[in-house]
C-alpha cells in the first residue's frame, strides 16, 4: 500500500461493543481507517469531524437510531454525500424500504452476512458514489 495515499475512512456506527471490534479489526486489516460509535450523537459529529469514505450504521440504538443519524447526515450539507450502509439486524422488509428511501446506498442484515461480505459492499458503495 502507498504510505503517502490517504486511508480510506470508515466510520462504523453500533451500540454493541463486541461487534464493534470485530468490525474495527476486520477493516483495519483491509486497510481501511477505523472512526467507531456507539451513539447517534456521536456518530452525527465524528461524521462531520471526520468525512469518512462510508458509514456503517445500525438502527437500533439507544436515543438516537440509526435513522435519526442517517437524516443528519443526509440534510447536512457537508456530509450528505457520504455513502451510508444501513448494518442491522431488523429483517422486515419496511425497515429496508425505509432505509432506502430515506437515503442509505445499502441495507445489511446482521444474521445474513459475513464480515468480508460486508467490506465488499463498502468498497461496491464507495466507488459507486466515485463514479457520480
Amino acid at each position: 500500500m502507498d504510505e503517502n495515499k490517504p486511508k480510506t475512512i470508515i466510520l462504523a456506527v453500533d451500540d454493541d461493543e463486541t461487534l464493534l471490534d470485530m468490525y474495527r479489526e476486520r477493516l483495519e486489516q483491509s486497510g481501511y481507517q477505523v472512526v467507531t460509535a456507539t451513539g447517534g450523537k456521536e456518530a452525527i459529529a465524528k461524521a462531520e469531524e471526520y468525512m469518512p469514505n462510508c458509514i456503517l450504521l445500525d438502527i437500533l440504538m439507544p436515543t438516537v437510531s440509526g435513522y435519526d443519524v442517517l437524516s443528519a447526515v443526509r440534510s447536512n450539507e457537508k456530509t450528505k454525500n457520504i455513502p451510508v450502509i444501513m448494518l442491522t439486524a431488523l429483517v422486515q422488509d419496511t425497515h429496508k424500504q425505509k432505509s432506502l428511501s430515506e437515503g442509505a446506498d445499502e441495507y445489511l442484515i446482521k444474521s445474513e452476512i459475513m464480515p468480508g461480505e460486508v467490506i465488499a459492499k463498502i468498497e461496491d458503495v464507495i466507488k459507486a458514489k466515485k463514479g457520480k
